[in-house]
């Protein structure tokens, strides 16, 4: 259908009142306008308009609202047309309560009627349909009455508040802690460590982690977008070209890139992952490099890669499911998390704001065009605690779970029962060299003891260790670095603080002969 130069005909020249046999929509797929269910196709979404769902309609006004659908399907994308349908629908049921007869028309009074019902908190509502309706009107088509555009004309409506999870750090809705972004970590890594999450879950939740990008970019991932670059000294970088989203005038789901840098551990595995999937495809399509990356396991030999794809809601509800199957207690509900792919995304631009960065390097982070929706960021309330002291770890040491390790009595109930190298020392904390606790595992480690040796899996503190001292240093760190100002560094510990003060509790619990559990 071509609609150029209508709003210069008379209405009722313009108004042709027949639906065209297939429509062939903006991002290529095809559908039978009179159905009474759309189905609506890109890459990584699929929506279906139900018009059974709708209210009784006149057939006139019936087929008026499938054509102004029809010009969004032409020119929007398939999640603004599912949005349009909403809001339109909203007003229309509002309506049949009122009238109780088949919708004929839109009116003014009809306009005030559903202003009042709404009330201020839903002005949004209003605020979203306002658009449809005076596209309805000038596209022409019977249903819209004038003094309805008139009147939506001269009112001035509020739209949807956003940012308020953000600037008010909702424990439900909006960013994670750090606390609650490292527990997340912790608890990913030592799940795929025990082989309780698969290397497709672990990887699909650290790019969650690392990136923050929306589910839609995930799910249209191909093989391909995954490069490893090799420098001239012989070491390697890998990064992501993550195709763009909610990019306007973009008829293409993979037509604009951005690239995104993995760190060497997740990049190296995300990049291994690649190939896997790439050997898996050969011989199933036709170019097995654009085989999807997070793919729907329940495939048939088919010659289009495209169809492979999983939907965008089907990687959010994924990761979802993976992330509760960890279990992470939120230090501030004391309840588990509560996980969506969309709290990742404010988490990676709160932590940005947190560490000094503006709009436009934040903007560019999450992949925005513009600044419009990036202040909030910069104006949210700083994630981090200013004071530790010991009471507070104490209280928040059984929620964080940050020590994952075992408790045992001394050298004798050590795992490396008789190694000297399992033994732990911390000269520089406690002033000596004598042994404070063991490692269970049997390898080079190259990380920090033992402040990080409290957040380790293999970690066997002693039940007559040094642990107060420990803690006493770590607070005593974490201040200084406080006072100098720089709040992010001072974080770094937070949760091996707390790691230290569940052992000390645990210790307090064995001394004092109770059944504690941990």
């Amino acid at each position: 259908m071509n609609h150029n130069n209508l709003s210069n005909m008379p209405v009722a020249a313009r108004y042709i009142g027949i639906l065209p046999a297939v429509v062939t929509a903006k991002q290529g797929y095809r559908f039978d306008p009179h159905q009474d269910t759309w189905v609506l196709r890109e890459l990584t979404h699929e929506v279906w308009l139900r018009f059974n769902k709708m209210p009784p309609l006149r057939s006139d006004f019936k087929t008026a609202l499938k054509t102004v659908l029809v010009w969004y399907a032409e020119n929007h994308s398939i999640g603004y047309v599912k949005s349009q349908y909403n809001c339109i629908r909203h007003l229309l049921l509002h309506k049949a309560t009122i009238n109780g007869t088949p919708n004929a028309e839109i009116s003014s009074v009809d306009i005030l009627n559903y202003r009042a019902h709404i009330g201020k908190a839903g002005e949004w509502r209003l605020a979203s349909v306002s658009g449809f309706l005076r596209r309805w009107y000038g596209l022409g088509y019977p249903g819209i009455t004038n003094d309805a555009v008139v009147l939506l004309n001269q009112l001035r409506l509020k739209g949807a508040t956003s940012g308020v999870a953000v600037a008010t750090m909702d424990p439900i809705r909006g960013p994670f802690t750090a606390l609650e972004h490292e527990a997340l970590q912790y608890a990913l890594n030592a799940a795929y460590a025990r082989n309780e999450v698969t290397l497709h879950e672990y990887i699909l939740s650290w790019m969650f982690l690392a990136l923050g990008m929306r589910p839609t970019q995930y799910a249209r991932l191909k093989v391909c977008d995954v490069v490893r670059l090799h420098s001239k000294d012989g070491s390697s970088s890998y990064s992501v070209r993550m195709p763009r989203a909610k990019q306007k005038g973009v008829s293409n789901a993979r037509s604009q890139f951005t690239d995104r840098l993995l760190t060497p551990q997740i990049g190296g595995l995300v990049f291994e992952f690649a190939r896997q999937i790439e050997s898996r495809f050969t011989g199933i399509i036709d170019d097995p490099t654009q085989a999807p990356l997070f793919f729907d396991e329940q495939f048939a030999p088919r010659a289009n890669a495209d169809l492979y794809h999983l939907q965008a809601d089907d990687v959010g509800r994924r990761l979802t499911a993976i992330m509760r199957r960890l279990t992470v207690i939120s230090e501030r509900t004391g309840e588990p998390l509560k996980i969506h792919a969309k709290r990742f995304r404010s988490t990676i631009g709160t932590r940005a704001a947190e560490e000094g960065h503006g709009e436009l390097v934040i903007a560019e982070l999450l992949d925005h065009s513009n600044t419009a929706n990036v202040g909030v960021y910069v104006r949210s309330t700083p994630a981090i605690v200013e004071r530790i002291d010991r009471s507070l770890a104490m209280q928040l040491a059984p929620l964080a779970q940050a020590f994952s390790g075992k408790l045992i009595n001394g050298p004798s109930e050590a795992s490396r029962l008789g190694s000297e190298a399992s033994q732990i020392r911390a000269p520089a904390i406690v002033g000596n060299f004598d042994a404070m606790s063991s490692c269970g595992k049997d390898g080079f480690c190259g990380f920090l003891k033992p402040i990080a040796c409290y957040g380790c899996t293999s970690f066997e503190p002693w039940l007559d260790g040094p642990h107060e001292q420990v803690l006493t240093h770590l607070i005593a760190e974490r201040e200084r670095l406080m006072d100098e100002g720089d709040a992010r560094i001072a974080a770094i510990n937070d949760r091996a603080i707390l790691a230290v003060a569940e052992v000390i509790r645990r210790c307090e619990a064995a001394r004092a002969g109770s059944s504690f559990r941990g």
